[in-house]
């Protein structure tokens, strides 16, 4: 089982784990390979690390804990995964959305959505799957269309038809589908982070390639991603270094606000803390910033205040020091039974 549980809510999580137990009950061998330090205690009898495809350690669950696990999987020691810096200043109102809705045939994906974002702050998006979280943000972007409701950056009334008007106000989004629709993987680094600053590096009508190597090395460094050179082909690359090179083509521009959906899923736990330390960085320089993830531990590590969504709706907006785990399943579960999972 390859990261069976990456785009699962906890319930199903729940029903997936009593289902693993019933398996091995029964005799089976299962292999699960996951990022999540919980679910490795858990569910795991052996444990085996591998890190940049080879293998470390293997021994029995019982003699590792969640730090020696770490520092085997990264090769370092990492004394918090959750770097959230809470003396950053939160600015004015950047990103105001009124009252968004989208209607579709089978009932809408979201309806009569009201927040504001602040320069500084990490607003996180929580919710169970199908909650409606990626749909706003898209629609936001520019991704999809929305049927009625108001977006305004700094004060002004915004008409996002095309994400390219969405990128040129300042607004960024890092999708949940990086190889589906953040990266060109057989194409380079270079012209991965470029394809999006093409006018930023066009002068006369011709695209000035050491403008885009000098800017590609800056990024690079800055966000510390592990290549060669800048043309070897992205799909090479390890899951965290991807997620970077989806980062870096953002940051070449201005942006007043980036919308990171799931930014971590699907990377080893040295990179998850590497991009919970931008976007530490990011809202240290001013920038505001939405994050969607499915971690409840995500969630409550990084934001400075959650929106909790429930079938296209907001359901509460919770303040980091009275956002609980059991305070947003509650919200996010408002209605529904969970006895079936019992």
């Amino acid at each position: 089982m390859d990261e069976p549980s990456s785009a699962i809510a906890d319930a199903e999580i729940e029903v997936l784990f009593k289902q693993i137990f019933q398996l091995r009950d029964q005799g089976v061998a299962i292999l699960y390979i996951t990022h999540k330090m919980d679910e490795i205690f858990r569910i795991a009898d052996e444990i085996t690390i591998i890190r940049d495809g080879k293998w470390i350690e293997s021994g029995p669950a019982s003699g590792y804990d969640a730090n020696k696990l770490v520092a085997l999987m990264v090769g370092r020691e990492i004394t918090n995964v959750f770097p959230k810096e809470h003396d950053i200043p939160i600015s004015d109102v950047v990103l105001e959305v009124r009252n968004l809705t989208q209607e579709k045939a089978d009932g809408g994906h979201f309806r009569d959505i009201s927040f504001q974002l602040r320069g500084g702050e990490i607003l996180g998006f929580s919710g169970l799957v199908g909650a409606g979280r990626s749909e706003l943000m898209r629609a936001i972007f520019g991704l999809d269309r929305f049927t009625s409701g108001e977006v305004y950056l700094n004060g002004k009334k915004l008409n996002i038809h095309h994400t390219s008007d969405a990128v040129r106000e300042g607004i960024a989004m890092i999708t949940e589908d990086r190889k589906g629709y953040g990266l060109v993987l057989d194409r380079s680094i270079h012209d991965n982070v470029s394809l999006v600053n093409l006018d930023k590096f066009t002068r006369s009508g011709l695209v000035n390639d050491n403008m885009i190597d000098k800017a590609v090395d800056e990024v690079v460094k800055l966000l510390r991603i592990k290549i060669v050179n800048q043309n070897v082909s992205v799909s090479t690359l390890s899951g965290g270094n991807q997620q970077k090179v989806v980062l870096a083509k953002w940051l070449i521009g201005d942006v007043k606000v980036m919308i990171m959906d799931e930014p971590t899923r699907g990377i080893d736990v040295g990179a998850k803390s590497e991009i919970h330390k931008l976007m530490c960085r990011f809202a240290r320089e001013g920038m505001a910033i939405i994050m969607i993830s499915s971690e409840l531990s995500e969630i409550l590590g990084m934001s400075d205040r959650v929106v909790v969504m429930q079938e296209g709706r907001m359901n509460g907006i919770l303040d980091r020091n009275e956002a609980t785990q059991e305070r947003i399943m509650a919200l996010a579960t408002r209605g529904i039974t969970t006895e079936w999972i019992k």
